[in-house]
């Protein structure tokens, strides 16, 4: 790495009242199109994980798709992505979960982790943790061994790590409001 001064959170948008008043959205996109930042971000997971021997990264749709593709590269792993109902090809296995504003359903192919494989787990946010839980039950269901799940951005207010204590948890940044 570089440069161990940069940070991360310069890079973050913040959008009031998106997607619904009263929320402030943390936008990534300045940081993903900023090639130091991105590959700043991407090389402290790698640091993080290099010597963790993970076998596949599960990305969650949509954003987690993003840093977990350019990780895989650089860890040398397998990459599985996870995604809403109905938007997977082959055949699934799926984990109903709910949101802040209602329920949804996640999928992952069902032959996409093989048992004990060591997975990582990679979104871009932790809200309420329903949508990382969701993915950990997959990968579970799966039998895969879940080392860890990480995040760049973790909300504090929602406690959303609360419902993803039995795993190991690592965010690069945390708003506490």
């Amino acid at each position: 790495m570089a440069n161990s001064r940069i940070n991360l959170q310069s890079k973050i948008r913040e959008i009031p009242d998106f997607p619904k008043k009263g929320v402030s959205f943390k936008d990534i996109t300045p940081l993903l199109e900023n090639a130091k930042y991105f590959r700043y971000l991407i090389d402290i997971l790698f640091k993080k994980y290099k010597d963790k021997k993970i076998k596949k990264i599960v990305a969650i749709d949509a954003r987690g798709f993003l840093i977990a593709s350019a990780l895989a590269y650089k860890l040398k792993t397998g990459i599985v992505i996870v995604r809403k109902k109905g938007k997977l090809p082959f055949k699934t296995v799926g984990c109903d979960y709910d949101l802040e504003y209602g329920k949804e359903t996640l999928e992952i192919h069902k032959d996409s982790i093989k048992p004990k494989e060591r997975i990582l787990i990679i979104d871009d946010v932790l809200a309420t943790g329903g949508t990382a839980l969701a993915a950990a039950k997959l990968v579970e269901k799966l039998k895969g061994k879940i080392i860890g799940i990480s995040f760049l951005i973790e909300l504090l207010f929602l406690n959303g790590r609360k419902k993803l204590k039995k795993y190991n948890v690592v965010s690069l940044i945390q708003y506490s409001s």
